[in-house]
């Protein structure tokens, strides 16, 4: 399913790019024009198109921002199952990701996925007995 958003700045960015644009406005009318001639003469009308168009796309009625297009594809983006329980996912990629460690340093993994409250006591029990079985 394709849905077409269209993006507006809010009003807070407009008057902010607008407050801006007009100080370097006054930069170029009142240092850079005098100073530096031509260069002076194009930071000015830059200045003031910059400012022209935040304007127009901030407060312009007839501005309606660019279209983005958001694709909701499959699953993915579907709301989660009301009726999944985390707590009762299985536990046995614990060992996996654990393995290659030392069994204290697994040990301390466990007590903290306890701690978490990731595995209950039942769960903390076993796998602590697999790893003191297993060094």
């Amino acid at each position: 399913m394709k849905r077409h958003i269209k993006y507006r700045p809010n009003k807070t960015v407009g008057v902010f790019s607008v407050v801006w644009g007009c100080v370097f406005i006054l930069i170029g009318l009142l240092v850079a024009i005098p100073v530096f001639g031509v260069f002076g003469l194009l930071w000015t009308v830059a200045a003031i198109a910059i400012t022209v168009f935040n304007a127009f796309q901030a407060f312009g009625k007839k501005y309606m921002g660019p279209d983005i297009t958001v694709e909701d594809e499959g699953p993915a983006f579907s709301r989660p199952d009301p009726s999944f329980d985390p707590g009762a996912a299985d536990h046995e990629h614990i060992t996996e990701v654990s393995y290659g460690h030392t069994p204290q340093k697994r040990l301390e993994q466990l007590e903290t996925l306890r701690e978490a409250g990731l595995i209950d006591d039942e769960e903390y029990r076993e796998k602590r007995k697999e790893i003191l079985r297993d060094p």
